[in-house]
C-alpha cells in the first residue's frame, strides 16, 4: 500500500476536546516529531484528541496506518511501557484504527527509526524486566509458560486452525493453497529435512497436537514427540491411536535420553529463552546419532537490533507468552557450531507467516461470530488474541520478524 505525501495537506480541526492531558499537548507534540523522525517508509495519518490531524512519515511509499487518537494518554503509555502500554491504551479504547496490521507492518518496517520511541523506560522496563525474570524458563517456569498458552484447550484451538491443528507458520507452496495444503506443504518440508528413511527414529521436540508425528508416522518412521502440555499430549495421543510408531511424553527437553536418527523443532524454541539456548542445542547434539541431522523452523528477530528487544519486555512477552524471546540468528548459528552441528539450507518465508496469521484471524473472527469459542473466554480476551493475531501480521509483513527453516547436521 502506498503512502500519502506530505503535500496532500491536513485534516481541518474539528473541535474535539482533549481533555485534562490537553494541557501537556506540547510535549507530546515532541514526543510525536520523534515518531515522525523514525519513520523512513510509509506513513501514520492520525487524528489527535483536539479535532486536529497530523501526518507523521509520508517521505516514501510503504504502509499507510490510519490512527484515532482518542486521548493523550496513549502516547504517554507508549513512552512509559513501549508496546505493552500501546496494547493497554487500545483496550482501554484511547485508539483505534481501521487496520491496524498496517499500524504495526509500519513499525516493523521502520524498526530501526522506532525502537527507542516504543520501549519502555525508567521505572516501568525495571518492573517489567523483573516480571519477565520470575517468568524464566526453568523446569517449573517452562512448564507452567506452556501451560499458560497451550492449555487453553484444545477447544479454544480447534474451531480456527487447520484441521490437522499446526500452531506454526505454513508454506504457501501457491497463492491458491487452502491453510490445510499450506500446513501439508510445511510438514512434508520438514520431513524432507530430515534425510530419514523408512523405519529411521525421530525425536520432535515440542510436538503440539502431533501434525508432524502422524505425517511421519504414515511415511515410514518411527516418532518420539514431547511436551509439556497436557491438553496437546491427550490430542496427539488420540489421533495417532493405532498408528505403529508413534509415541509421546510429558518430557522437558533437558531430560531427553536416547539417540535418534533426526530430531525435529518446530517454533518451540522462541519458548526456550536466550539463558536456555545452550542446553536446547546441546541437547539436539546429544540426541542425533553421528551425521544424523536436526530441521529447525523459527522465529527470528532482526540481529542488529537484537539486544534492545533483549533487554525489553515486549507485548507478546507479558500477555501471549510469558518466558518467550525470538531467535537470534547469528547467535544460534554460533551454539550450533559449539556443539558439532553444521548450519545449513537457511530458508526464509516470513511473508507466508503473514498469510498464515490472516488466515488464523478470519477463521478466529469467524468462530467468534458464531459462538464456537469455549464460554469461559470472556469479550475482552477475545479481544486481546484478536489484537495478537493483528499485532504478528503486521511484524511479518514490514520485516522486523521472520521465520526460518534451516538443517544441522551433526558431526560425524
Amino acid at each position: 500500500m502506498n503512502a500519502p505525501t506530505r503535500r496532500q495537506g491536513r485534516r481541518q480541526e474539528t473541535g474535539r476536546g482533549g481533555g485534562p492531558l490537553g494541557l501537556l499537548a506540547p510535549v507530546f507534540h515532541r514526543q510525536l516529531d520523534r515518531l515522525d523522525h523514525g519513520i523512513a517508509e510509509g506513513s501514520l495519518e492520525l487524528l489527535l484528541p483536539n479535532g486536529r490531524a497530523r501526518l507523521l512519515g509520508g517521505r516514501a511509499e510503504g504502509p499507510a496506518a490510519v490512527v484515532d487518537l482518542r486521548s493523550w494518554r496513549a502516547l504517554l503509555r507508549l513512552a512509559l511501557s513501549g508496546s505493552i502500554g500501546w496494547y493497554e491504551a487500545w483496550a482501554a479504547g484511547e485508539w483505534a484504527s481501521p487496520d491496524p496490521v498496517q499500524l504495526f507492518a509500519l513499525f516493523s518496517r521502520n524498526r530501526a527509526g522506532l525502537a527507542q520511541p516504543a520501549r519502555a523506560t525508567g521505572p516501568w522496563r525495571l518492573a517489567k524486566r523483573l516480571w519477565h525474570w520470575l517468568r524464566r524458563n526453568h523446569r517449573g517456569g517452562s512448564r507452567r509458560n506452556i501451560q499458560f498458552h497451550y492449555d487453553l484447550g484444545n477447544d479454544f484451538y480447534r474451531p480456527w486452525l487447520d484441521a490437522g491443528m499446526t500452531y506454526s507458520s505454513a508454506l504457501f507452496t501457491t497463492p491458491r493453497s487452502t491453510l490445510d495444503q499450506a500446513q501439508h506443504a510445511k510438514l512434508e518440508a520438514m520431513l524432507d529435512r530430515t534425510a530419514t528413511a523408512p523405519g529411521d527414529a525421530i525425536l520432535e521436540i515440542g510436538c503440539g497436537w502431533g501434525s508432524f508425528v502422524e505425517l511421519a508416522v504414515k511415511a515410514g518412521r518411527r516418532v518420539h514427540g514431547i511436551t509439556l502440555s497436557t491438553e496437546q499430549r491427550a490430542w496427539a495421543e488420540a489421533r495417532t491411536a493405532g498408528l505403529e510408531g508413534a509415541s509421546f511424553a510429558l518430557t522437558d527437553y533437558r531430560d531427553v535420553s536416547g539417540y535418534y536418527d533426526a530430531v525435529v523443532s518446530i517454533e518451540m524454541a522462541e519458548a526456550v529463552g536466550r539463558q536456555y539456548w545452550p542446553a536446547y542445542l546441546a541437547t539436539i547434539a546429544r540426541a542425533l546419532k553421528p551425521g544424523g541431522r536436526a530441521a529447525l523452523q523459527v522465529i527470528i528477530f532482526d540481529d542488529a537490533l537484537f539486544e534492545g528487544y533483549a533487554s525489553n519486555v515486549d507485548f507478546i512477552q507479558r500477555y501471549i507468552f510469558p518466558g518467550g524471546l525470538l531467535i537470534r540468528t547469528s547467535e544460534f548459528r554460533r551454539l550450533a557450531a559449539t556443539n558439532g552441528m553444521d548450519w545449513r539450507d537457511e530458508a526464509h518465508f516470513g511473508l507466508d507467516y503473514a498469510e498464515t496469521l490472516k488466515r488464523w484471524r478470519e477463521n478466529f473472527d469467524a468462530a467468534a461470530s458464531a459462538g464456537l469459542l469455549p464460554a469461559q473466554f470472556d469479550a475482552r480476551f477475545v479481544a486481546l488474541w484478536r489484537y495478537y493475531l493483528k499485532y504478528c501480521e503486521g511484524g511479518f509483513r514490514g520485516g522486523g520478524i521472520d521465520v526460518v527453516q534451516v538443517t544441522l547436521v551433526k558431526e560425524g
